[in-house]
């Protein structure tokens, strides 16, 4: 069948799945975003475009009916990197064109999930588990109390969508405070910047970066499972806009006392029965007073780091296709191959890894590295540069953190 993969989005999730891709059918996928990134610079397996107001949803659709015009007689497999476009293309799904094929959530599901009051509280009597947490509204103006949360604590937005259309002075992707004073600060900052919905204030659950584990997980179009992966973390990036995101992940390894087989187990029933559809990102953290896997967020696309499932025998594009071209169905797996992921040089690893055991399982897998932005087929030397020009400033992220 002929078709096209078109990728909503020029972010680093996009050019790993214009990676998959090139590497599944040795053929360029298309992007449009909405601006230039680094991410997607100086690639020769991939075609981008840029729209300046992309996230105006008259704009989008505008954009998407001339790219159907276009390709009229083709398929054109859709992909989302981000919560916007996923809204977009669930909502107004009438409104695309009939070439078009995807697998995305229904905008209920996706609403109770990218919205996380909305998720904790349509969720907090289901099989998974979350941190204690508190909501503060931003528009009501009132005392800010944290009742029986201990510090220090973590602070983000509830509606990631309306948060990540401002732009405002020290914003950080996430926050942690340590005292009240450092609590009322951020707050007011945040509502300073223009948001006026929910916050969400948790409390941190113990550990160093290597409690955290991330999963992704594949819902076909008959809302089944058909793979789902299962990943530690040893280092997450450091900057504002990048805390939460893995830097550094091992599939198959687990250092902690959790019970990785049976979290994938209670992912896998979780999806199926809020009737999730296409890829999703589990973020979590292990928590060693009770000996259980603590769900801070789903993402309902693939995440940042996802492109380790492709490592594992689960090219992320091929995944798609399969399902809404060829309809094709696999029998149910639990990823837990081992495989380690990084976005940053050898030497961050070396320095900034806590976990001793973590650290040196990734340094004796490190010759089979798996590097996201790294495609072996991708030889544009501009790109080359520009990657070790980055690889080297982590060097400096790392020093100047604020996140301990």
């Amino acid at each position: 069948m002929d078709f096209e993969v078109l990728i909503l989005g020029t972010d680093a999730n996009a050019y790993y799945m214009a990676r998959c891709c090139y590497e599944a059918y040795h053929k360029k996928a298309y992007l449009i975003g909405k601006e230039r990134l680094a991410f997607t610079k100086f690639s020769d397996i991939l075609n981008v475009y840029y729209v300046e107001n992309l996230w105006d949803k008259k704009v989008f659709f505008q954009t998407l009916d001339e790219v159907a015009k276009k390709w009229e007689s083709k398929k054109i497999v859709l992909v989302s990197t981000n919560e916007t476009y996923t809204e977009f293309i669930a909502s107004n799904s009438h409104k695309l064109q009939d070439n078009f094929v995807y697998n995305v959530p229904s905008l209920e599901v996706i609403k109770s999930l990218t919205n996380k009051e909305k998720f904790y509280k349509t969720y907090k009597d289901s099989n998974l588990l979350f941190p204690k947490t508190l909501y503060y509204d931003c528009g009501k103006a009132r005392e800010l109390k944290t009742v029986d949360l201990v510090f220090p604590l973590v602070v983000k937005p509830s509606n990631v969508v309306m948060y990540n259309h401002l732009s405002f002075i020290d914003k950080h992707k996430i926050y942690k405070v340590n005292t009240q004073e450092e609590l009322e600060t951020v707050v007011d900052n945040i509502i300073n910047g223009g948001y006026t919905d929910k916050l969400i204030i948790q409390e941190f659950i113990p550990g160093d970066d290597s409690n955290l584990f991330d999963s992704v997980v594949y819902v076909n179009q008959n809302g089944q499972v058909q793979f789902v992966s299962f990943a530690q973390i040893g280092l997450q990036e450091r900057t504002k806009s990048m805390v939460g995101n893995a830097a550094v992940l091992i599939n198959g390894f687990n250092t902690t006392k959790g019970n990785v087989p049976k979290q994938a187990k209670e992912i896998k029933k979780f999806m199926e029965k809020i009737g999730y559809r296409g890829f999703a990102e589990v973020d979590m953290k292990y928590d060693e007073r009770d000996n259980t896997f603590k769900v801070l967020e789903i993402n309902a696309r693939q995440g940042r780091c996802s492109y380790y499932v492709s490592a594992l025998g689960k090219n992320l594009v091929k995944t798609l296709v399969d399902d809404v071209l060829y309809n094709l169905e696999t029998e149910y797996e639990f990823l837990d191959k081992k495989v380690l992921l990084s976005f940053v040089p050898k030497g961050i690893v070396k320095k900034y890894i806590k976990n001793k055991a973590f650290k040196k399982e990734a340094l004796s897998l490190w010759k089979k590295v798996v590097k996201p932005m790294d495609a072996p087929l991708d030889r544009n030397f501009k790109r080359f540069l520009m990657l070790r020009k980055r690889w080297a400033h982590y060097y400096i992220e790392y020093k100047n953190s604020y996140w301990k």
